[in-house]
């Protein structure tokens, strides 16, 4: 199958669209609900605090961390020397704690490689002013429902609109996510009390069941986490981070630079990721994070599963392969050469072979 069948297949999108609304439907009374809250307790937020916290961080992650302004928050890589992904993070300016107003910024990551990630970073601080922790606060995914104004009073203030856009609330941050439709969906970043409030004011206390259908947007969005199972696996584009807004180009070193911008400066790259999905049930779709990807009639893997959720009666992938395979004729099939069938759904944004067009 073409590229173009991934990029311009309307009704596959449409299909990905309305199994995330359906698992919804089936989690909540959508006619009456104001809103959906998940609880997302596969998420940690990390907390990089100091004097020096803006210049360690522009020299570790692929993200230009100086750009980043008060009302905003954004992708971000962290690699190995070799330009391999240990870690995918959502990064933003908190504001300073007035007991202590020295630069903070938090970052959102995958719980399973959050403990990991601060003791490799913590490695290189030396001498810097800079403090790493893990923070207790939590983290939840909130659809809006029926009644935006209900939303917003419950929330204390404007809600962040634009994908990537963030506001400080009374209660929380709130940071606009990515959708692959036109349904507002926001992370939401608190206490516990705060979350109980936010779920009482709404009449929609968080509902574990729904993290798997907020897991299912994020794979509609395109949007890689990196976790445990995936860690030094890929270079940033073959995840497609660089298209995303992961990735800058032009803010300077950090540990992999060199690597990354070769494959985007020089040639074609060979590998992307795309998105999927597996008929059958699945009792932990997130084991299938880093099972190979076999085309069929191959013994040897093309690619391997980035991330996976419980969709409906099957399971939503996004995975990364080899562009001779994503565009060969012979389908792919997921963990083994006789695994389940991996049927191809478009991705929101457009994919191209040539980072110098990318």
């Amino acid at each position: 199958m073409g590229m173009g069948a991934y990029n311009t297949s309307i009704d596959l999108i449409d299909r990905f669209k309305m199994s995330v609304q359906e698992i919804l439907s089936a989690s909540a009374r959508p006619d009456a609900a104001l809103a959906h809250i998940a609880p997302l307790d596969h998420l940690t937020v990390l907390e990089a605090r100091g004097a020096d916290t803006i210049e360690f961080l522009q020299g570790q992650l692929t993200q230009d961390v100086k750009k980043l302004g008060d009302a905003d928050a954004r992708l971000a890589g962290y690699c190995t020397a070799k330009g391999r992904l240990l870690a995918s993070a959502i990064v933003w300016r908190a504001q300073p704690d007035p007991a202590d107003p020295v630069p903070r910024v938090l970052a959102l990551v995958d719980a399973s490689i959050a403990q990991a990630l601060q003791k490799r970073l913590s490695m290189f601080v030396l001498r810097a002013k800079v403090k790493l922790a893990a923070t207790p606060l939590r983290v939840a995914g909130v659809w809006r429902g029926t009644d935006a104004a209900a939303l917003q009073a419950a929330a204390g203030g404007l809600l962040p609109a634009a994908p990537w856009s963030r506001a400080d609330l009374p209660d929380a941050t709130w940071i606009a996510a990515p959708a692959a439709d036109a349904s507002p969906r926001w992370w939401w970043i608190g206490t516990d009390d705060a979350l109980q409030r936010l779920g009482t004011a709404l009449g929609a206390p968080a509902q574990a069941g729904l993290a798997q259908a907020w897991r299912a947007a994020d794979i509609a969005s395109g949007l890689p986490w990196i976790t445990a199972p995936t860690q030094d696996l890929f270079v940033p584009q073959m995840v497609n981070l660089e298209l995303i807004g992961g990735v800058s180009f032009t803010k300077g070193c950090y540990p992999g630079q060199e690597v990354v911008a070769r494959s985007h400066y020089l040639g074609k790259l060979k590998r992307r990721m795309f998105a999927g999905h597996v008929a059958g049930g699945q009792p932990d779709p997130q084991a299938l994070a880093g099972a190979d990807v076999f085309q069929e009639g191959d013994e040897q893997p093309c690619g391997r599963i980035v991330n996976a959720a419980r969709e409906g009666g099957g399971v939503a992938i996004l995975y990364e392969s080899s562009l001779a395979a994503a565009q060969g004729q012979a389908p792919l099939h997921a963990g083994s050469p006789a695994g389940p069938i991996i049927q191809p759904r478009a991705l929101p944004y457009a994919l191209s072979d040539d980072t110098r067009s990318a």
